[in-house]
């Protein structure tokens, strides 16, 4: 299933009998899915409720991003 077969040498021609087109080059069969596929499901789908769950939690602090007062130096602060 790999490959067609080739038409060359023989003395029928396939052409006219199926006007369909073939693919050019050589056909490669598709990979079959196996435990590692399903594994990287697994760990894409705990990655994703880590970071919902995270961000739930992080939520409940109640961060705020505006500055109420700015702190000044003290005058007897030296900056060298």
């Amino acid at each position: 299933m790999s490959r067609l077969p080739s038409s060359r040498g023989s003395s029928t021609t396939r052409a006219a009998a199926t006007p369909a087109r073939r693919p050019g080059g050589v056909l490669v069969q598709s990979p079959k899915s196996d435990i590692y596929v399903a594994l990287l499901g697994v760990s894409l789908g705990a990655i994703v409720l880590s970071c919902l769950l995270m961000v739930i939690l992080f939520s409940s602090y109640g961060f705020s991003t505006k500055v109420s007062s700015v702190a000044s130096l003290p005058a007897n602060t030296r900056i060298a």
